[in-house]
C-alpha cells in the first residue's frame, strides 16, 4: 500500500465506522420491539411535570387535551419558568398545580425541572413524567410509561415524533422523518443492540428514587442527553416503551431550523465530549450500555452524514483518477447506498404517513437547507437555549 493509499484509508475509516453503526441501528431498527404490556401499578401516584416558558397562547389546549388521557391518581404540575406572559395565570385556570420560577442568570428547561423537583421532594410521588408545554401523550401512555418505570424502576423513554399539518411543505416533511428515523427506528435498534433508549426531553418518566438524584439544574441546551449519559454509566439503562407516543406539532420551516440547529448542536458537543468516554467505559468495565451508547454517539445527524459522506467520496473518487486506490471511495460509497436503501425501507414500513413520496424527491434541497445549521457550527456551537416559536 502506498503512502497516499493509507492517508486515504485513514481518512475514510471514521466516515465508514459511522455508516457501519448507522446500518446496524437502522437494521435492527426496522421492526418493531416486542409488546411487553405492564399495568400501572394499583394506586401508584404519578405526576406530569410541564415546564413552561411564554406558553399562553397554548397552555391551555396542551392541559386539555393531556386530561383527556389523564389517568385517575394522576396530577399535572405546570413550571412557569422566567414567564413574562400570563402562562402561570391561564394553567391555573385550567385547573393545575403551578410553581413559578424567576431567575434570569439560569435560565433554561434542566433548571425548570429541578425547580419542580424540589417543589415535589415534600411529598413525592411514585413516578413523574415529562412533558413539554406543546406536547401530548396518546391514550394509554401515561400508563404505559408509568407502570413500566415502576415495574423495572428504571426510567423509561415513550416515541416522540412531530405532526405536521396538512399544509406543510417538503422540509418540514423531510425534517420529522428524520426525526422519526432518530426517536423511533434507529432507538429500536439501539436497544435491540443492548444499548440505552436515548432520552429525548418529553414523554419521558422516571421512579422517584431514580429521578431525586438526577443531575438537571444545569443550561445544558440537551440536557436529555445528558442525563442519557451519566445514567448509562452508572449501569441504568433507560427503556424504550414503543407502545406510547408523544407527539408534538411541527413549527414553520424557517422555525424548525431554529430547532434543528439548537437540537444538532448540542447533541454534536455532547458526542464530542462523551462518545471515546463511552467507548472507553464499555470495553474497560464490559459494560454493553456504554459501549453501545459510544457507539451511537460517533453518528452525526442524518444531513450532515450524508453531506460528510458525499463530500468524501468526491475526494476519494478525485484521487482516485490521479492514480490512487480507488477501494476507500467504492467502501464508502456502497455503504451509503446500502444506508439509502434501509431509509427507503423504514420509510415504506413507518414513515409514509409523516413523508409522501413527492416530497422524497426533494432531500437534496433538505442537506442544501441544513448547510446553514453547519456553517454555525464551524464558527461555534448554539449554547445558549432558544424558545422554538410555535405553529398557530
Amino acid at each position: 500500500m502506498t503512502a497516499l493509499g493509507a492517508i486515504m484509508w485513514i481518512a475514510a475509516f471514521p466516515v465508514i465506522a459511522m455508516y457501519a453503526v448507522f446500518i446496524n441501528e437502522v437494521l435492527l431498527g426496522l421492526a418493531a420491539l416486542p409488546k411487553k404490556v405492564v399495568s400501572a401499578r394499583p394506586g401508584a401516584k404519578t405526576t406530569l411535570l410541564i415546564p413552561a416558558h411564554n406558553e399562553a397562547t397554548g397552555i391551555a389546549s396542551t392541559i386539555a387535551r393531556v386530561r383527556l388521557v389523564l389517568p385517575s391518581g394522576s396530577r399535572i404540575l405546570v413550571v412557569a419558568d422566567n414567564c413574562s406572559d400570563a402562562t402561570a395565570e391561564i394553567a391555573r385556570t385550567s385547573g393545575c398545580d403551578v410553581i413559578e420560577r424567576f431567575d434570569m442568570d439560569k435560565r433554561g428547561k434542566g433548571f425548570a425541572l429541578a425547580f419542580g423537583r424540589a417543589h415535589l421532594a415534600s411529598d413525592p410521588p411514585d413516578c413523574v413524567m415529562i412533558l413539554d408545554a406543546d406536547c401530548i401523550p396518546d391514550e394509554g401512555t401515561i400508563e404505559s410509561l408509568s407502570g413500566s418505570a415502576l415495574y423495572h424502576m428504571r426510567p423509561v423513554q415513550a416515541v416522540n415524533l412531530m405532526r405536521a399539518g396538512p399544509d406543510a411543505g417538503p422540509i418540514v416533511q423531510i425534517s420529522n422523518f428524520a426525526f422519526m428515523i432518530k426517536n423511533l427506528v434507529r432507538q429500536r435498534g439501539l436497544v435491540r443492540a443492548g444499548g440505552p433508549a436515548m432520552l429525548t426531553g418529553t414523554g419521558m418518566a422516571f421512579p422517584w428514587a431514580i429521578f431525586e438524584r438526577l443531575s438537571l439544574a444545569s443550561s445544558n441546551i440537551v440536557e436529555d442527553l445528558a442525563v442519557t449519559v451519566e445514567l448509562t454509566r452508572n449501569g441504568v439503562r433507560p427503556m424504550l416503551v414503543e407502545s406510547g407516543r408523544v407527539w408534538s406539532d411541527a413549527a414553520t420551516a424557517q422555525d424548525t431550523l431554529t430547532q434543528r440547529t439548537r437540537w444538532e448542536h448540542g447533541f454534536i458537543g455532547t458526542a464530542v465530549k462523551h462518545a471515546l468516554p463511552s467507548l472507553a467505559v464499555g470495553i474497560g468495565k464490559g459494560q454493553l450500555g456504554s459501549f453501545r451508547l459510544g457507539l451511537h454517539l460517533i453518528v452525526p445527524p442524518l444531513a450532515l452524514l450524508f453531506s460528510v459522506g458525499l463530500l468524501l467520496v468526491v475526494i476519494l473518487a478525485a484521487l482516485a483518477l490521479l492514480g490512487a486506490t480507488a477501494t476507500p471511495a467504492v467502501v464508502l460509497l456502497a455503504l451509503m447506498g446500502v444506508s439509502l436503501l434501509l431509509l427507503l425501507l423504514a420509510w415504506w414500513r413507518d414513515g409514509r404517513a409523516l413523508l409522501s413520496f413527492r416530497a422524497i424527491l426533494r432531500i437534496p434541497l433538505y442537506i442544501l437547507w441544513k448547510i446553514p445549521v453547519y456553517l454555525k457550527l464551524v464558527k461555534g456551537a448554539e449554547t445558549n437555549w432558544v424558545r422554538t416559536k410555535r405553529p398557530d
